[in-house]
């Protein structure tokens, strides 16, 4: 293991996107509930809201709600803008938890248990505890915990959030690496003391889209899978 993150004793994990693949479920679910509407793009632009949409609970414009609460109110947006009509309200209802139905990256679950032999492995997400309880079932996720920004009322990337994980672990944050396979993520864990590790999803935003990648040397690691991850931190 490489010094700098010799003393890492708990690996917190971003999760939609990094761990589960969130948009093949919803263009699968949304198929199988309405074959005639282009769900790529559908998928695509529902996955676009969630910064801008989390920004405005951070600045205050939307009170705090759940994660399932804004999902739904993304997915009524995207709805409305795409022109998607005829929809019944259960069906609304049961498209908006599909967040709790994603399958894991092929690697998630056996990389997860690789490196839990070694480390307290924990989910850190905007998701909420019923959401990641789900997906932890659905994906038989090997967590040692679930941490939710339920806990906090906060969303990533406040600082909360990452101080928070640590202090539930009873470790200081520097012994926590935030493992994500997006950048602004370990950037804000970096800021505020967590190690860092990249894990590429090249495959997030489909075959056509450029994956997002790190400045070089910009984390403390950089990997192509969770047991990549597992193989460099000698798990």
């Amino acid at each position: 293991m490489a010094a700098v993150i010799s003393d890492v004793q708990a690996l917190t994990f971003d999760v939609f996107g990094t761990v589960v693949d969130w948009r093949s479920g919803v263009i699968r679910e949304g198929r199988a509930l309405r074959p005639d509407v282009d769900w790529l793009p559908f998928a695509d632009d529902w996955r676009r809201l969630y910064r801008p949409t989390l920004e405005r609970v951070i600045r205050g414009e939307l009170p705090w709600a759940t994660f399932d609460e804004l999902q739904r109110l993304m997915l009524d947006q995207v709805l409305a803008d795409r022109h998607v009509e005829g929809l019944t309200e259960d069906e609304k209802a049961s498209l908006s938890t599909v967040w709790r139905r994603l399958d894991p990256w092929p690697d998630a679950a056996p990389g997860l248990s690789r490196l839990k032999e070694r480390f307290v492995v924990a989910a850190l997400s905007n998701g909420s505890m019923w959401q990641l309880i789900c997906l932890a079932k659905h994906g038989r996720l090997p967590w040692d915990a679930i941490i939710s920004v339920e806990l906090f009322h906060a969303y990533k990337p406040d600082p909360r959030v990452y101080l928070g994980a640590a202090e539930l672990l009873q470790l200081r944050p520097e012994q926590v690496l935030m493992v994500a396979a997006h950048v602004y993520d370990l950037r804000a864990a970096r800021s505020h003391g967590l190690r860092t590790a990249f894990v590429a999803r090249p495959a997030e935003w489909g075959p056509d889209a450029a994956p997002e990648r790190p400045d070089p040397g910009e984390f403390d690691l950089v990997a192509d899978s969770f047991e990549d991850l597992a193989a460099r931190l000698d798990a």
